[in-house]
């Protein structure tokens, strides 16, 4: 059996800070959202996210992209960190402008933190992945 590798340097990277002050947030934004009573899909979002969040920066901490190298992981996080961007965009200016109670308006604002956050990550990414090189373990985490 194989011990699992940790990145210890990784927290302490401008992505795994990144990172884990995403994962963070979109607790505090599922919390809100769920305290409140808020639609499903804004709940969804926000647990969704953090769940994908969680497992992404679990992978980076522990070092599994470079085991399980059959995916570009960089590319991957890249494309869901837009993707999330642009579905926080849309749900969290809803929350905010429906402002149900002050549960769904704290959620919507925490999501739009949270929206921003997931931008940095995606550029912060974006500038170290190189396409002509070789796919190696120096591009997904530092």
């Amino acid at each position: 059996m194989a011990l699992v590798a940790v990145d210890s340097g990784f927290p302490r990277s401008p992505r795994g800070a990144v990172k884990i002050a995403r994962a963070l947030v979109a607790v505090l934004t599922f919390l809100c959202f769920a305290s409140s009573r808020a639609p499903g899909a804004c709940t969804a979002l926000a647990a969704t996210e953090a769940a994908v969040t969680a497992l992404l920066l679990a992978l980076y901490w522990l070092k599994l992209d470079a085991a399980m190298s059959w995916l570009f992981w960089p590319l991957a996080d890249v494309f869901n960190s837009a993707i999330a961007a642009l579905f926080l965009l849309v749900v969290c200016l809803f929350a905010v402008i429906a402002k149900t109670n002050n549960g769904t308006l704290a959620g919507g604002v925490f999501g739009l933190v949270l929206l921003v956050l997931c931008v940095v990550d995606a550029v912060l990414l974006f500038r170290k992945i190189s396409f002509g090189g070789p796919r190696g373990r120096n591009t997904p985490a530092k």
